[in-house]
């Protein structure tokens, strides 16, 4: 049995499920030399809310930050999350879209792309996988991992085979919610071992409490690589964490052959930044504990926050329970779909819906529609006729795959953001978000041009004070 390999999150995954994806760039920079010297399989540092938030929020460029780290970190491969046809945004994209912003990913600094599609259809992938092994990335296709009447073991077993016959070079079980047992686990990584002859990869988030318990089989099953979190950032919505992991496989036939001590250095950086988090109130006690209702609902952590400010802003906090009951019963009607972005706001919100109402499906969201009508795959179990016909009407459903039907965009996003963009990186921020990238450009713009951005009226004159 070969060492395990090991993917630090802290740089992504972490901060998203902790702290809304608030870390920047300057509190990251610390300690990038340190963390190169750790010998971490990758470190996942891009992609999922990372590039929206650095736009919208940290008034950053994800694309100096991408390159700034790689900088950083020459000894470490660099990871990402990418959502398919969806890239990094919430629509599907044409494919000359995909296939740039792939091409650029890599060209700025990007070794390991993972690539996962929310209903896991893998005509959502095709595009994205390849314009990677174009550009000569890893390609890590992920299942997303949920449970219900059609998610078995021979299923993601098929679907894991697929993947593998598209050109992944490593697989992923990506579980988002916790909802990975002990035994589950391990039964799924021994199925998926015997099917596929590429390297498998366990993403187990800690929401239910199980993940180290489920890793811990996982390994033994045979997984090859582990996602962990060094440990002031790790548990709660967040992961396993690191130290963990690696202290339990020392002197095992599994052992990392990572060194506690330099993690250490790492942990000591990352337990300081943590409590200016908690000082300045932006991370939670409440995303820190363990969650047992993942389980009965399988609601992941950051789509039961989204429900609770749903029902506050309705202020019908009080029927948090008969929401969560009824979010099952909303995913049994669209087909089973695994609740991840964006399947899992598109479910959630209809289910706050028709508790609200108190008529099921009296109102039905434009996305809700578009997902039983197939604008998003399709759907892992057949949505009943019946049923679609209620929500779509005489609409013709979608069967072939959504992305078919876009035109190439590619000419239309550079003529609509001309007047901003520098380069084709601006292009493709412009394309994924492009109300929250015209901001920034003219932030960018009137920084350059040494204009205060108090002094600015909202028609965007100069104010002469």
């Amino acid at each position: 049995m070969a060492k395990v390999k090991i993917n630090e999150l802290v740089l992504r995954d972490a901060h998203q499920s902790l702290i809304a994806t608030r870390m920047t760039l300057d509190e990251m920079l610390p300690i990038l030399s340190t963390m190169d010297q750790v010998g971490y399989n990758a470190v996942e540092m891009w992609g999922g809310a990372t590039f929206d938030t650095c736009l919208r929020f940290l008034d950053e460029d994800p694309w100096e930050r991408l390159r700034r780290i790689k900088k950083e970190m020459p000894n470490t491969k660099m990871q990402m999350l990418f959502r398919g046809q969806n890239m990094l945004g919430y629509r599907h994209y044409a494919d000359d879209v995909v296939s740039y912003f792939v091409q650029k990913i890599v060209a700025n600094g990007i070794d390991i792309m993972r690539i996962f599609d929310a209903l896991n259809d893998p005509r959502n992938l095709e595009a994205s996988i390849n314009a990677a092994k174009k550009e000569g990335a890893h390609v890590q296709a992920a299942i997303s991992y949920t449970i219900s009447p059609v998610h078995d073991n021979d299923y993601f077993a098929q679907y894991a085979k697929e993947l593998e016959n598209m050109g992944a070079d490593s697989l992923c079980i990506k579980d988002m919610a916790g909802l990975l047992t002990p035994y589950a686990c391990y039964d799924l990584v021994k199925k998926l071992k015997e099917t596929v002859s590429i390297p498998i990869d366990i993403h187990s988030h800690y929401t239910s409490g199980l993940a180290s318990m489920s890793i811990l089989k996982g390994v033994e099953a045979g997984a090859d690589i582990i996602d962990t979190v060094i440990s002031p950032l790790a548990m709660g919505t967040s992961h396993m964490a690191t130290e963990s992991l690696v202290a339990a496989l020392q002197g095992t036939e599994y052992d990392t052959g990572l060194d506690l001590h330099k993690l250490n250095e790492v942990r000591e950086y990352f337990a300081t930044l943590r409590q200016k988090y908690v000082d300045n109130g932006r991370l939670s006690h409440k995303v820190l504990g363990v969650d047992a209702n993942t389980l009965l609902y399988q609601v992941p952590g950051g789509m039961l926050s989204n429900l609770l400010s749903q029902l506050k802003e309705a202020g019908k906090e009080d029927l948090l329970d008969e929401v969560l009951a009824e979010v099952p019963r909303v995913r049994e009607d669209a087909g089973y779909p695994p609740l991840v972005t964006p399947t899992s706001q598109i479910v959630g919100t209809q289910a706050v819906l028709n508790v609200i109402n108190g008529k099921r499906y009296s109102m039905v969201t434009k996305e809700f529609k578009g997902l039983v009508r197939g604008e998003y795959g399709r759907t892992p179990a057949p949505i009943d006729p019946e049923f679609r016909k209620s929500i779509i009407g005489d609409e013709e459903p979608i069967t072939c795959r959504p992305a078919d039907l876009l035109e190439p965009e590619m000419d239309k996003l550079r003529k609509e953001c001309e007047q901003y963009a520098k380069c084709d990186e601006d292009v493709l921020s412009y394309a994924q978000f492009p109300q929250v990238a015209t901001k920034f450009f003219e932030k960018r713009r009137d920084k350059e041009l040494g204009i205060d951005a108090d002094h600015i009226d909202r028609n965007g004159k100069t104010l002469h004070i």
